[in-house]
Formats: C-alpha cells, sequence, structure tokens
C-alpha cells in the first residue's frame, strides 16, 4: 500500500523555532502560503493528528476528503520546553541535560521520548491494519520521524528523518516495513 506522510503546515511557533508539541497552535500565513505551493500525492484515505495546526493543513491539501482523526499521532509534550526556543533554554541546566543525553532524557514535566515514539509507532500499527488503499497520514515532525525511524528499510536515527513543514515522504508500506520511493 503506498502510504504519504506529510508534516503539518508551518505555525508562528515553527518560524520562530520553538519546541511546540501540545500547545494547539494554527498555521501561520507563511504555512498556508507553502502549502498551496506544493503538489501532494493523491489518497483514498486521509488520516490526521487531532492538533489543529494537522486538520488545517489537511483541509487545505485534501478539501474533499473526509478525514479519521488519530488521537495518538500528537506531537511529543515539550513539558518546561513547550513554547520556547533553544536561545530561550540556552542557558536551562535541565535543557542542557535534555541535549547532552542526545534527546533522550524525558522533558520535565513532559513526556518521554521512548514512550512518545512506541505510542506513534503503536497508533500507526493499529490504525493502518484495517485500511487496504493509498493513504497520506497528516502529522507532526516527531510522529513520522519515530514511525519512519522504528519502521523503514532504510536504516537511520530519529533525528535523521526531520522533514520540513508542510513537506514529506511518499512510501510503500508491505505490513512490516517502510520503503521511501520519494521525498517531497
Amino acid at each position: 500500500m503506498k502510504i504519504n506522510f506529510i508534516r503539518h503546515g508551518m505555525t508562528a511557533g515553527n518560524e520562530m523555532k520553538k519546541y511546540i508539541g501540545s500547545t494547539d497552535e494554527e498555521l501561520s500565513e507563511k504555512g498556508i502560503s507553502i502549502i498551496r505551493s506544493i503538489e501532494y500525492p493523491d489518497c483514498n484515505t486521509l488520516i490526521v493528528s487531532p492538533m489543529k495546526r494537522c486538520i488545517q493543513t489537511a483541509k487545505i491539501i485534501y478539501p474533499d476528503k473526509n478525514y479519521i482523526i488519530c488521537e495518538n499521532f500528537r506531537e511529543c509534550d515539550f513539558g518546561d520546553f513547550e513554547g520556547k526556543n533553544y536561545i530561550e533554554l540556552k542557558n536551562n541546566p535541565d535543557y542542557q541535560k535534555w541535549i547532552d543525553s542526545n534527546g533522550k532524557n524525558t522533558f520535565p514535566n513532559g513526556e518521554n521520548p521512548e514512550n512518545f515514539k512506541k505510542r506513534c509507532v503503536c497508533a500507526f500499527k493499529n490504525i493502518i491494519s484495517d485500511i487496504h488503499d493509498d493513504v497520506s497520514i497528516i502529522a507532526h515532525g516527531g510522529t513520522l520521524m519515530a514511525v519512519l525511524e522504528s519502521l523503514c528499510d532504510e536504516k537511520k536515527n530519529f533525528y535523521d528523518w526531520h522533514i520540513g513543514n508542510a513537506h514529506g515522504y511518499i512510501t510503500e508500506y508491505n505490513g512490516e516495513n517502510i520503503h521511501i520511493w520519494k521525498k517531497f
């Protein structure tokens, strides 16, 4: 089955390089403009994170399609880092500990990155098991990175799967592994 993994469009927080996970931001005007400038692959089934930025992205790309909300495709909860960027956090000792852990430590008052990854991969496997046609998934960078790190036949680490806002991958999924056809 063909699966298009699409990261939501840009928000104001994304423009300022902030950690935007549990904050339910809408798309920025720049984000909307970028989405409208890209040609996206078609799909039969559309699966979307429940966050506003993903739903808005879905409605722009696929205005005539109904969508399925996948609650567990939400972005990671960045806890005390939420809504801040690296400049605002650079003198925060907890942030330095998180950086030193290579992003593996639990976010203070937030989510554990490994639990987040497991949540996303489990949600993907569960929701996709009942679908047998071409799919587009519109979710968050971290969500897509978690699924691709775990299931892609091309082995890369989590951060190497980063994709820009409004961009994504066209893939093939055989029920066990994901194969990348094209990045867009």
